[in-house]
């Protein structure tokens, strides 16, 4: 094998080099030229009053109940445990 050093392929190698990283810095300035940057707006959630909230916990009282008259118990057991 010959040494770069003395046949002159060094420059090829030089020149590969500094173009790739060329490349690299035009592709790295062009996305951070081109790149918009979107403002997202704050989200408002709507909040309950308390009778809101006190009328839905009463409604799931109730369907809680209904499910129990209806299966007996809230969970089915299997019928043979592993």
């Amino acid at each position: 094998m010959q040494n770069p050093f003395e046949s002159g392929h060094i420059k090829n190698y030089i020149l590969l080099y500094s173009s790739v990283v060329v490349i690299m810095v035009l592709f790295f300035i062009a996305s951070t030229l081109f790149n918009e940057v979107t403002v997202a707006e704050k989200k408002v959630f709507p909040t309950q009053s308390k009778e809101s909230n006190i009328t839905t916990v009463k409604n799931d009282k109730k369907i809680m109940t209904n499910i129990d008259e209806v299966n007996g118990s809230r969970f089915k057991l299997m019928p043979k445990s592993y």
